[in-house]
């Protein structure tokens, strides 16, 4: 199976990541994520190894990633989580890989768009 990878760059930490999804069969993405200097990022990568079809239809408050990464101590705007979820809907072929970003104006700059 093809291997959906995802490049985190979460901000101001400055510990970006790598995810890795794979599809295992139709129901279930095999999740890897590594080239993390934090530890809080080991620790989520420990305790989650595979996203499910039912996880990702889960409410936040019962979805396995996020409580993997509340678990594991991540902050809560942390993206990783999101690349876990996003990475593993590829994966299993429900959405399409599709650059997303989010991008803070600077105090006087101007919309452009």
């Amino acid at each position: 199976m093809e291997m959906i990878r995802i490049f985190v760059q979460p901000g101001s930490c400055g510990f970006s990541c790598r995810v890795e999804a794979r599809r295992r069969d139709k129901r279930q993405a095999i999740i890897e994520i590594g080239d993390s200097q934090c530890e809080l990022i080991h620790e989520l990568a420990r305790n989650l190894k595979q996203v499910t079809l039912k996880d990702l239809f889960a409410p936040h408050t019962r979805n396995p990633v996020y409580k993997a990464a509340e678990t594991a101590g991540c902050h809560l705007a942390c993206p990783v989580p999101v690349a876990i979820l996003k990475a593993a809907e590829v994966a299993l072929q429900l959405a399409l890989p599709r650059e997303s970003s989010m991008v803070f104006e600077q105090p006087g700059e101007k919309d452009t768009t």
